[in-house]
């Protein structure tokens, strides 16, 4: 008989709340022995497989979600879980008021808010596995709310088209996107939010997005991005330090400013910083 025992795997689990999206819960969570006991949630559950595979019940079927795939649980479905391979799994997981996804589904239908009826509990798609996984990690990681609200529209449109919905006919509307583009230069470093956006513009905050992209070739806060790092050219030009530019234009700090500098440019604001020319110098007299 071996005296080899199975050797536990390290499990970790995080969780981060979403303020700003109705409080939804945001976990990251790596497990081998852990077992789900069946349960309920009031809220969708959609988790991304980054590794490993997840065994579950969900209702009456039994679901394998290998890595590279999403599974969404609906709110009030029973459901379990645990590994489905020695590896174990790690993944990322949503978990939003129906609500959240009705309003979304609103803004998508250009109509009455209703709660999505997905095709499937499991989905194979790579292009839907990155985009929410990017999204998970984003809504860790950033604090513009602008950029928050367009993320969260194009990684979550992609799922919703599983649900009954299709992209509507959304035409140039350049003076919204005009409009939008005047707003954003007008105040730097104000903290607008996309739904803050479209209300001026009298268009849904998913369609304000689209058109937006389609029109400039970036969503709005990518390009808000663009523009303040052309004024920090200027300013940096002007003789002012990287930290205060940073904080008049908005950025979230010093290293954000470095960051976006350097992948933009090739320098960072420090190396872009003018310097006198040595032909410009006084020479001694003698």
């Amino acid at each position: 008989m071996s005296s080899r025992a199975a050797t536990p795997r390290a499990e970790s689990a995080r969780m981060h709340i979403a303020a700003d999206f109705g409080g939804m819960e945001l976990l990251t969570a790596r497990f081998w022995s852990h077992v789900y006991t069946p349960h309920v949630h009031d809220t969708f559950a959609i988790a991304v497989i980054e590794n490993g595979v997840e065994h579950f019940r969900c209702g009456r079927s039994s679901y394998d979600a290998p890595a590279g795939t999403v599974a969404v649980v609906p709110p009030g479905e029973v459901h379990d879980g645990q590994r489905g391979c020695d590896a174990g799994w790690s993944y990322r997981v949503f978990y939003p008021q129906p609500e959240l996804l009705g309003e979304l589904m609103a803004e998508l239908r250009d109509g009455g808010a209703r709660l999505p009826v997905f095709d499937r509990v499991v989905f194979d798609d790579a292009a839907l596995f990155a985009a929410l996984q990017r999204l998970h990690a984003e809504l860790i990681a950033s604090g513009d709310p602008l950029q928050r609200g367009c993320a969260w529209r194009e990684a979550m449109t992609p799922l919703l088209r599983h649900a009954g919905v299709g992209e509507p006919a959304t035409g140039r509307e350049d003076a919204a996107v005009r409009t939008v583009q005047e707003l954003l230069r007008a105040d730097a470093d104000a903290a607008l939010t996309l739904d803050d956006l479209a209300r001026e513009v009298g268009l849904s905050p998913w369609h304000l997005n689209r058109v937006f992209s389609r029109t400039v070739g970036l969503p709005p806060h990518a390009w808000r991005n663009q523009w303040r790092l052309a004024q920090a050219k200027r300013l940096l030009h002007g003789g002012m330090a990287p930290a205060e530019v940073a904080a008049t234009l908005g950025f979230a700090d010093q290293s954000h400013l470095h960051r976006l500098f350097k992948r933009a440019f090739g320098v960072t604001p420090s190396g872009y910083a003018p310097r006198k020319n040595v032909q410009d110098e006084a020479l001694p007299c003698g």
